[in-house]
């Protein structure tokens, strides 16, 4: 026989208890840990404010994806909702899951403002973002919060060119707010093969130049600073200073070192690649949580060991492989998601198809970042390079 809303809502407060928002607050502020906060309404109303700790599970979605948000059928659950009444049908229904233990606060989200109680905003996304960011919105390990944080970080790019160019490219498309790039170089038509942020009309412009026109064309919401000029011992301190860490695009051994030190120096995280031919390599180097560039490398190699793409060739698509694991990285990192190449250490071959991860340790014998280092300020890496002339 038909029911009558009235009569569905009556039903419902038969079966779930209410509770107040003073009597949540009592619980949350004396020993709430155990309890699921569900906040049942849109999104568009939880981005307007919501109970801090407070998990979003739109109405619409619940039966849906509720047993992967809440596993446990026995977690303690209070609903809310705007005013109390999606929250008691909401209740409803996940008793009828096998939630044995579902309350819904009355007066919902309106009376616990206006009680006083302790309430936060998250970011406020425009709504052009919120389309733009709508597939990272989707994915659990990334949402709104996690697309905050993206907008919020600050990475420097080391670098312009084949590795640069997909990292910056795709660390841009993702919304990470600030990329400082720095490079001295200017476009060359042989750049083109791989340098995918650079085009045939920019030849003879700088890099940065050409690297900022391509990557705020992509995404407006990104800031761009570039720095034409050689990163030295003398520039590197006060450029990473405004930085939350590095991605390291270069292709030389004495910018490599000084790169490592600067960070092991400033405690900051080193997403770190590298490319030969058809090889590549990609690793992120966190001082205090595994090895530096130092402990792989005590010592760079003779210059006719390590010739460059100028020298050697290099695959075009090479670069973009790893260029764009070390995007994927810079991500995680902000993020604080996945398991990093922190300590690890991924060798792609592009002829083989062969990816292979070695196991990387701290050296404690290491002068930078070992148990009694001796390098306590950055040095002179063309002569420790041997590449002074």
């Amino acid at each position: 026989m038909a029911k009558t809303f009235q009569e569905i809502m009556a039903d419902a407060r038969k079966e779930i208890p209410e509770v107040t928002a003073q009597q949540v607050n009592d619980l949350l502020t004396n020993n709430g840990k155990g309890h699921v906060l569900l906040d049942v309404r849109e999104k568009d109303e939880w981005r307007e404010g919501h109970l801090e700790g407070a998990l979003s599970l739109p109405r619409g979605f619940l039966e849906i994806k509720v047993e992967t948000a809440v596993p446990e059928k026995n977690t303690p659950i209070i609903a809310y909702c705007a005013g109390g009444t999606r929250s008691l049908l909401a209740g409803k229904i996940l008793k009828e899951m096998g939630y044995q233990n579902v309350t819904s606060m009355s007066g919902g989200y309106a009376a616990w403002k206006n009680a006083g109680y302790k309430w936060v905003q998250d970011f406020q996304y425009t709504p052009e973002q919120l389309v733009r960011y709508s597939r990272h919105f989707l994915l659990p390990e990334v949402g709104e919060e996690g697309q905050a944080k993206l907008l919020g970080a600050k990475i420097l790019m080391v670098g312009a060119g084949g590795l640069g160019s997909p990292a910056a490219y795709y660390l841009a498309a993702a919304g990470v707010g600030t990329l400082g790039i720095i490079d001295n170089d200017v476009v060359d038509i042989s750049n083109l093969q791989r340098q995918i942020l650079h085009a045939n009309d920019r030849v003879g412009t700088p890099k940065v130049e050409s690297a900022k026109k391509t990557l705020e064309g992509l995404n407006p919401d990104v800031k761009v600073i570039p720095y034409q000029a050689k990163l030295t011992s003398e520039n590197i301190m006060e450029i990473l200073k405004d930085y939350d860490f590095v991605v390291d695009g270069c292709d030389n051994f004495p910018t490599r070192y000084l790169v490592n030190d600067a960070c092991v120096l400033m405690g900051k995280p080193n997403v770190h690649g590298s490319i030969f031919q058809f090889e590549g390599q990609a690793t992120v180097f966190y001082p205090g949580k595994g090895p530096c560039y130092r402990c792989l490398y005590p010592e760079p190699p003779p210059a006719e060991m390590a010739p460059s793409c100028a020298e050697a060739g290099v695959l075009g698509v090479l670069p973009g492989l790893i260029g764009v694991i070390e995007a994927l990285e810079a991500i995680k990192l902000i993020l604080d998601k996945g398991d990093s190449l922190i300590g690890r250490l991924l060798c792609f071959n592009t002829l083989t198809m062969e990816i292979n991860t070695l196991n990387l340790r701290r050296d404690p014998k290491c002068p930078m970042c070992g148990d009694n280092p001796t390098i306590k300020e950055l040095i002179d890496y063309e002569e420790f390079c041997s590449l002074r002339h």
